[in-house]
Parts: C-alpha cells; sequence; structure tokens
C-alpha cells in the first residue's frame, strides 16, 4: 500500500500538482484575466464540445462493434478485432496527418461529402469530432466486450421464454450490467479526447475562435515562455477533466450499489 502511494504521488500527484503551483505566479486576477479571454475560452468550448460528441458516439458504435464482435461470426472477424485496436498502435501524427488526407477537400471522403452533402470536414471543427471518434473507439469496445461476454445468454432467453421483446430484454436484462462498462468507457474516451493533440492538430485547422483546440493554445504559450499561462490554462483542463470523472465515477458507484442491492 505504501509503495503504491509512492509510486502515485511520483509518476501523477506531484506532476500534476506542478500545474498549479506554476500558474499561482500570476495570481487570482491573473489566472481568472488568462482563462476568460475570448480566445481561451472558444478553445474551451470547442474542446470539451468535440470531446463529449465524439465520446457520445464512441458509445452507441463502441456498443454495437462489441457486440458484433462477441455475439456473430463472420469472415474476416480476427482481423476486425485486431483493427479495433489500431489507434493504440498507430502514432497520433500519422493518425491525423491520415485523416486530412482522407477527409480534404480533394480526398477520397472529403470530395464526395463536401459535393454530395455540401459539408467541409477538414480544417473544421467537424474534422476534430471524427479524429477525437477515431482515437477514442477502442476505450469503449474494449471496456464493454469483456463485460459483454460474461453476461449468460440463459438470462436473455428467460426473459424471452416470459414474452420479453429484444428491446425490452436489452433494457431490463443486459443494459443494467453493461451501464458501468458503458460509463467506464465514455470517461475514458471523453478523458483521451480532451487531450489529444497528434491526431486533431492536423485536421483541425487551428484557425483561432473557430477550430482552435485547448492543447494547441497550451503549445502556443509554451512557443511565446508564457509558462504561467500556459500553466494556468491546463490547469482550468485538469480541473474540469477531473470533476467530470468524478461525476462519472460516482454514477458508476451509485450504479453498483444499486445492483448490489437487487441482488
Amino acid at each position: 500500500m505504501g509503495y503504491t502511494l509512492l509510486y502515485l504521488g511520483l509518476l501523477v500527484l506531484i506532476p500534476l500538482a506542478a500545474l498549479p503551483i506554476k500558474s499561482a505566479e500570476l495570481g487570482w486576477s491573473g489566472f481568472w484575466e488568462t482563462i476568460a479571454a475570448p480566445r481561451v475560452l472558444a478553445s474551451f468550448r470547442l474542446t470539451f464540445g468535440a470531446s463529449a460528441i465524439a465520446a457520445a458516439v464512441n458509445l452507441v458504435f463502441g456498443l454495437a462493434v462489441a457486440w458484433t464482435l462477441v455475439r456473430y461470426s463472420f469472415p474476416g472477424k480476427k482481423l476486425v478485432d485486431a483493427l479495433v485496436d489500431l489507434p493504440f498502435a498507430l502514432p497520433t501524427a500519422v493518425a491525423g496527418i491520415a485523416l486530412t488526407s482522407l477527409y480534404a477537400g480533394n480526398g477520397w471522403l472529403g470530395a464526395p461529402i463536401e459535393r454530395w452533402l455540401g459539408i467541409k470536414v477538414a480544417f473544421t471543427p467537424v474534422g476534430i469530432v471524427i479524429a477525437l471518434i477515431f482515437i477514442g473507439l477502442p476505450f469503449v469496445v474494449r471496456t464493454v466486450q469483456p463485460v459483454l461476454e460474461d453476461i449468460e445468454r440463459d438470462l436473455e432467453e428467460a426473459a424471452g421464454s416470459l414474452g420479453a421483446g429484444r428491446w425490452q430484454t436489452f433494457r431490463r436484462v443486459l443494459l443494467p450490467a453493461l451501464l458501468p462498462a458503458l460509463l467506464t468507457g465514455f470517461a475514458l474516451a471523453f478523458a483521451r479526447a480532451v487531450g489529444e493533440y497528434g491526431s486533431v492538430v492536423f485536421i483541425a485547422g487551428n484557425m483561432p475562435m473557430i477550430s482552435e483546440i485547448t492543447p494547441l493554445l497550451i503549445i502556443a504559450k509554451l512557443e511565446q515562455f508564457d509558462y504561467a499561462g500556459a500553466a494556468a490554462i491546463a490547469t482550468a483542463m485538469l480541473a474540469t477533466s477531473l470533476l467530470l470523472l468524478l461525476l462519472i465515477n460516482s454514477l458508476q458507484w451509485w450504479q453498483a450499489r444499486r445492483q448490489g442491492a437487487r441482488k
């Protein structure tokens, strides 16, 4: 226990504590002035908004992919299972360049989407969401998949024998068991998306007030040798992310306690 706390302090707590300590050089007024700047607020809205949208999309499609891998057999299943982990192994900069080429105005997907739907993907917030969906999907799939594998099929058959339809069986039998894993997958995908840089910076376009993500703004502050300002923005992101993760973990604890009470 003591060694665990020591490692936790050295690897996590002490480095994170350096952010508010460095930002304290600005004082309270300087701190709030930095994070309340219009350009910073716009980057916050884009970063957290795009991350939430991407995590929500991954929640749906991640469950669908996990369900398909667990419940069905089809040619190329092992290949699909391996491809799910591709964002883990692929360097983020490579993913960003590939996505930008694919969704650019003259790309394989970007050109038809822009021509037929009138939607420009690359160098817009839409491209940011797509990049975040790409890097976040494995977190949901790999979190939900083992839980889905452990659910006994007898429960579904029993519900069906009692007259429950597919949707009712999913909502009453499967969803309560999957909900903690879904929340965990959402939290992991969201946390990864908030801090993502390499795969987003190329496709974002980086236009201030439009498609500039907060991690890029932090890099810009560092390049200007404004270390206290960069630490202030990072501290605000850290605090917001911790609060959101605490909320999701509290929901998981509440759900697990409710399920335990039912048993």
